[in-house]
């Protein structure tokens, strides 16, 4: 009973932040929610970015077309960039494909699903050919190393003033994302856990 009161308050929580979000945004991000539950998805319900975070993050996106995410974990956050702008495209780098993530791309409908791009590799592995990239967030290993690496890996591909959005920059179990900003001499602002630098290519040494 306690713990069906817990589970009752904190899917109440949920929806309450979730009320700041744009209205279709939320829908998704609740009904993804009660799918985590029903099927005991628990890495989605603990890793998922939070509502408030959320909300900045998509106010920071507002503007970008092209989205790069490094760190896919179940597409909660692609999902909800995708939903939030019908003219963006996403493509989202992460080595393991949790097999969870179709069920939450599902809820965007088919039309929204074929702008995004899933790619099983780490974001270190760098853009390619593609460039003109608005924002790029980070939301991989949260090891400073891998972060630095990405970062270098990925400012070729970054159009001028996009965004550098670091996720977990100001949570100290993950102390690796402030050290990597700290490496790579950038400079930006807090917004909420998160950090954001605004691209030039002369602040990003190879």
């Amino acid at each position: 009973l306690r713990h069906r009161a817990r589970v009752l308050i904190a899917d109440a929580a949920f929806a309450w932040a979730a009320r700041r979000l744009p209205p279709r945004v939320a829908i998704i991000h609740i009904r993804a929610r009660i799918r985590a539950r029903r099927s005991g998805d628990l890495f989605s319900l603990t890793s998922a970015t939070r509502p408030p975070d959320l909300v900045r993050l998509l106010k920071l996106a507002a503007g970008s077309r092209e989205v790069v995410e490094l760190g896919t974990g179940t597409a909660w956050t692609t999902v909800a960039l995708a939903a939030a702008d019908p003219r963006r495209r996403i493509t989202s780098f992460d080595p393991v494909a949790r097999p969870e993530r179709e069920r939450y791309l599902a809820l965007l409908g088919a039309g929204a699903r074929t702008r995004i791009e899933l790619v099983a590799a780490p974001g270190a592995a760098g853009p390619g050919a593609r460039r003109g990239v608005d924002m790029l967030y980070i939301d991989s290993s949260h090891r400073r190393d891998d972060v630095v690496a990405e970062v270098r890996a990925w400012a070729p591909a970054l159009a001028p003033g996009a965004l550098v959005v670091f996720d977990d920059y100001a949570n100290p179990d993950f102390p690796g994302v402030a050290e990597a900003v700290a490496v790579l001499g950038l400079a930006g602002r807090a917004e909420g856990t998160m950090f954001v630098h605004v691209h030039d290519a002369r602040a990003i040494s190879g």
